[in-house]
């Protein structure tokens, strides 16, 4: 097995992810989870209800959480996922640095997306112009001026995504933080980069116009795309044709297993619907490392 080669990928260093690697690993198959324990929501949370631990911070929780799975075998990649399909019985991941992955099993514990701003208009225009999804709404602004909100991989790669569609395509941005084979793929491209600066307005009548930005200057397009951090969980199981929940269609549907619609792939947390609780996220993760496990044992 190369180093590009795993049993088990998980998506997501969260309570849900960090249980699921520790169980996996322990099963004697090679996992590798992609994340960064500071996207985690509980990263910033204050652990008051969670069995045997008092008064907490989900900081220390999680690094003590992937020195246990580190000493199980696990292994860790601080990158976010950009493609995602499946090859030959595989799954194949693709990483913001361009590096190829490939796994037997997929657990999808990456919690839910809180990737709103706030922005004045954003509510208003949203369906009209303004949305959280360049893969689902692209394609509707085929020869239309459209804009990217974000500094990650989301935001570039939706962007570079946009010049197949768009008859131009802004990226705004106050830091970009990504690998730096996407800030070449960026320079290279047509893209027009507004780099250091805020968006405090989104513009229009009945639909999208413009963009105001914090400097004062104006930018005129007809989409924006909000697109904040990593691509969504929902985004990337779309692809392999992973079912939601058919009450809200926000959450992975699972059973009692933590199993998918899709054999061989599972999800656990908050992706699964609430309640958003640390001791449901790691009972679920548990039950999800051991099903992968024995899933990839399997093949």
């Amino acid at each position: 097995m190369s180093k590009n080669e795993f049993d088990v990928i998980i998506f997501g260093s969260g309570p849900a992810g960090l249980q699921a690697a520790i169980h996996a690993a322990r099963r004697k198959v090679s996992v590798l989870v992609l994340g960064r324990l500071p996207k985690s929501s509980a990263y910033r949370a204050h652990i008051e209800n969670f069995l045997c631990v008092e008064g907490a911070t989900g900081a220390d929780l999680l690094k003590q959480a992937r020195i246990k799975a580190e000493e199980s075998g696990a292994e860790f990649l601080e990158e976010d996922v950009t493609e995602l399909g499946k090859k030959d019985g595989h799954f194949v991941v693709k990483v913001e640095t361009n590096r190829t992955l490939t796994a037997k099993a997929l657990i999808f514990a990456t919690g839910i997306s809180r990737n709103k701003l706030g922005l004045r208009g954003e509510k208003a225009f949203l369906g009209r112009g303004v949305s959280y999804c360049v893969d689902c709404d692209g394609g509707f602004y085929r020869g239309e001026p459209v804009a990217v909100i974000g500094n990650g991989s989301a935001a570039v790669t939706g962007a570079l995504t946009l010049l197949f569609y768009a008859s131009e395509v802004h990226l705004v941005c106050e830091n970009l933080d990504v690998a730096d084979y996407l800030v070449q793929k960026l320079k290279e491209s047509a893209i027009e980069i507004h780099e250091g600066k805020k968006v405090v307005e989104i513009m229009g009548d009945e639909s999208v116009k413009g963009l105001l930005l914090d400097d004062g200057t104006s930018i005129d397009v007809s989409g924006v795309f909000i697109e904040l951090g990593a691509k969504g969980a929902m985004d990337l199981a779309g692809y392999l044709g992973v079912a939601p929940d058919n009450e809200t269609m926000k959450y992975i549907a699972v059973n009692e297993k933590q199993e998918t619609n899709v054999s061989g792939v599972y999800a656990a947390g908050d992706i699964c619907g609430p309640p958003w609780q640390v001791a449901k996220a790691v009972g679920q993760g548990c039950i999800a490392g051991l099903e992968a496990a024995a899933y990839a044992k399997k093949m």
